[in-house]
């Protein structure tokens, strides 16, 4: 799911280094995997591309594994060059075929970008590189999932293309003065925040923060899907494993849910046309109670959020949400120190970097929460551990098929509208997923 809260980290050298990494010819390759692959003799450079803040949580986790990854290995540096997430979507392809590529980057997962490196044979394959370190048996199923792509590059099976260092959901932010003032306790069923909900809109409060031109009125949708599914839908959704309908059961439910809470006025009809960005602004300055969203909002309100207390709970009811590992380290194919690049990845879930993140929020997917001493950030990671340990990550909604965020943006906002009917909206998402995975499929 692309996120502008966190990922749109402004690099002023970015272009510049895509551009003359595409255009550049020097330098040899390796075509070894990375189990096997010795790199350049005593190589003392590791480049390492990534895209995060200088101030967030995985970047202060990767600093702290770079620090003990270079002690360990006396004579090497790691050099990091910082690029932007919008020009590796644009430009990972035409760089990754050429020799001047980084040993070791960032890349978002799913069909549509890492599976599609891998299936283009740009990524090296880590299967080796798992059983050597453990990621295997380190690393939870449903972290696993993002790791892996078939020879068609779809995700959840087939070889290693990629390593998680860290993960996200989609939980429930509070307003806890607001939940107070009119005596609301933290719902833990369906129906009690169906009653939360309502008890704000009869004291002429807007309960819910949205935003429909963005993709958290999607991660909503996803969120009231998933109170009616299981794993055999989210595998059958996102792996293809089964046939979806979108004329019952899970999808036509939340559907219906979401277009009767817009009717009730838990969602208002002009957050059609809003951004996340409005969204978290409004519910940072206490307009709204509640925000469903990502985990990478909270490092943000956890330090905006002044005028009020702030909570968290997952999403009531739900035994699946929204959320995933994070984004993955990858070997590119050339890569001139593919071992050593392999060796860093498994620096970055080593307990130092790990424990780092999870002192700072980053839901480091092999750490400790119990050196977390922040009581937020403590419940944050509690509540993510408790999701990944149920294998309760039902990754998100645009992730299936090419194109599909788009095409979810309208559908949200044609259900918050009321332009069709719900079930008509949703017949015309069916219809364009259908299309795209036989596209991927052929069937």
């Amino acid at each position: 799911m692309i996120r502008s809260t966190r990922l749109k980290v402004v690099a002023a050298t970015a272009l510049a280094a895509l551009s003359l990494a595409a255009c550049s010819s020097g330098g040899s390759s390796s075509s070894s995997s990375s189990a096997a692959a010795g790199g350049t003799a005593n190589p003392t450079t590791l480049t390492f591309w990534h895209y995060e803040g200088d101030d967030s949580a995985m970047t202060q986790g990767w600093n702290a594994a770079i620090k003990e990854f270079e002690a360990a290995n006396p004579g090497v540096t790691v050099k990091v060059e910082k690029q932007t997430f919008e020009q590796l979507q644009k430009n990972a392809k035409i760089v990754l075929a050429g020799n001047d590529v980084p040993d070791v980057m960032e890349y978002n997962k799913g069909n549509a970008t890492a599976g599609q490196l891998a299936s283009q044979g740009l990524l090296t394959d880590l299967s080796a590189d798992a059983t050597k370190y453990g990621w295997d048996s380190k690393l939870s199923s449903s972290v696993q999932t993002t790791a892996k792509y078939d020879e068609n590059g779809l995700m959840g099976s087939g070889k290693w293309y990629g390593v998680p260092s860290y993960g996200e959901y989609v939980t429930v932010f509070y307003n806890k003065d607001m939940f107070d003032k009119y005596g609301i306790s933290v719902p833990t069923t369906f129906a009690d925040f169906e009653k939360a909900l309502a008890t704000f809109k009869q004291n002429g409060v807007t309960p819910l923060a949205e935003a429909g031109a963005e993709y958290p009125l999607g991660q909503l949708w996803y969120e009231l899907v998933l109170n009616k599914a299981d794993r055999s839908f989210v595998d059958n959704f996102e792996l293809f494993k089964g046939n979806v309908d979108f004329t019952s059961g899970p999808l036509l439910d939340g559907t219906n849910t979401l277009a009767d809470w817009v009717s009730k006025g838990y969602v208002s009809k002009d957050s059609s046309g809003l951004k996340a960005e409005d969204m978290g602004t409004a519910f940072i300055a206490g307009k709204y109670p509640i925000m469903v969203s990502g985990s990478w909002w909270f490092g943000r309100l956890n330090k905006e959020v002044t005028s009020f207390k702030l909570g968290q709970f997952t999403f009531p009811g739900n035994k699946l949400n929204p959320g995933s590992s994070g984004n993955l380290l990858v070997i590119p194919k050339n890569s001139k120190n593919a071992a050593l690049a392999a060796k860093f990845i498994d620096a970055t879930l080593g307990k130092t970097s790990q424990d780092t993140m999870a002192k700072l929020g980053g839901l480091p997917v092999a750490g400790d929460s119990s050196v977390i001493t922040d009581p937020n950030t403590k419940t944050l990671q509690d509540n993510f551990d408790s999701v990944v340990k149920s294998d309760g990550l039902a990754f998100y909604p645009d992730w299936p098929v090419a194109g599909f965020y788009d095409q979810l943006v309208s559908f949200g906002q044609t259900v918050v509208n009321g332009s069709k009917a719900p079930a008509d909206a949703l017949k015309d998402l069916g219809t364009f997923y259908d299309s795209g995975r036989k596209d991927l499929t052929g069937k």
